[in-house]
């Protein structure tokens, strides 16, 4: 191997670590899962948005193009009421993470693309406010599901 070649090797492969640290010191999604429900009832998507980056980033959106519309809520509990309150955007402090969990926020699914399928995967894309996204695979599981995945 020439030492031209060899160069190039160095180059790519430190480009890949630098890629690679990026990823790790930027916002990831984990533990994603949607709640399987029939067509005619609205699902709901839970996952933990992380951010390792030093400085917070704001959840502007999540879409999928599984359901026609994808919305964060928040469920407020008053007493023995609860209701659905429309989350525009969510901060996600640096080194922290926000969780989208059963009875707290969570992702709105309606409308659905097609039947859910127990045991599949669907993304979810994220949106924040440097412009940045992140996909999230998420596992589909029963409706009597009640914690968070442990993907």
């Amino acid at each position: 191997m020439t030492s031209n070649k060899i160069i190039q090797w160095g180059v790519a492969i430190g480009a890949a670590c630098i890629v690679a640290n990026a990823h790790a010191a930027g916002v990831h999604a984990e533990q994603c899962w949607i709640r399987a429900m029939p067509a005619s009832v609205p699902s709901a998507g839970y996952l933990v948005v992380v951010n390792d980056s030093d400085a917070p980033r704001t959840l502007t959106d999540i879409a999928t193009p599984a359901f026609g519309m994808a919305m964060m809520h928040r469920t407020e509990s008053n007493g023995s009421t609860s209701t659905m309150v429309d989350v525009d955007t969510l901060p996600v402090p640096a080194h922290g993470s926000v969780s989208f969990a059963p009875k707290g926020y969570h992702v709105m699914l309606e409308q659905p693309a097609h039947a859910l399928k127990i045991g599949s995967t669907l993304p979810l894309t994220l949106s924040f406010d440097d412009g940045s996204k992140v996909t999230a695979n998420c596992a589909i599981k029963s409706p009597a599901t009640l914690g968070q995945s442990t993907q």
